[in-house]
């Protein structure tokens, strides 16, 4: 689970550098009207692909750590749990960016994330996300260091 939470922290990062990038080029070139930026879509490839792996290596051991430390009887309880840390994680993805919206965009400022994304800082809405990434990832390990596995006993025969 620490790996795919090392891995959001990198592809956040990996997605602020491109982010940065590309109002780069766009500053450079006077794009800020422009609807489509004259950039390959496969600059993005990086990043889904960090964010992929991320994704399975958390969720394939969030499922097995919520069955394998359960007791017996609550085993399915348990795993149902882990989906449903995934869709507060949506919530609260929601709630992030609504935030960010509203603190950014006080005092007629344009904001963060605008609807013309190339006059915004998307670049910064990527670091806070790798920053809380980070943050996850300590606490994730504080934790860890605390716990106390329960011993899995095997039958014979």
């Amino acid at each position: 689970m620490g790996i795919g939470l090392v891995l959001s922290t990198i592809a956040m990062i990996v997605a602020g550098i491109l982010e940065v990038i590309r109002l780069n080029y766009v500053r450079r070139h006077n794009y800020y009207d422009l609807e489509y930026i004259p950039m390959s879509i496969f600059w993005q490839v990086p990043q889904y692909f960090l964010v992929g792996c991320a994704e399975v290596f958390t969720f394939i051991g969030q499922l097995e750590f919520f069955y394998d430390q359960a007791p017996d009887a609550m085993r399915s309880l348990c795993s149902a749990l882990s989906l449903t840390t995934v869709a507060l994680g949506n919530y609260l993805s929601t709630l992030l960016v609504t935030i960010v919206n509203n603190v950014t965009t006080r005092n007629g400022n344009l904001g963060w994330i605008p609807d013309n994304m190339n006059r915004g800082h998307l670049d910064y809405f990527y670091w806070l996300l790798a920053i809380l990434s980070l943050l996850n990832f300590l606490v994730y390990l504080w934790i860890s260091k605390w716990y106390t596995y329960k011993k899995v006993i095997g039958r014979l025969g």
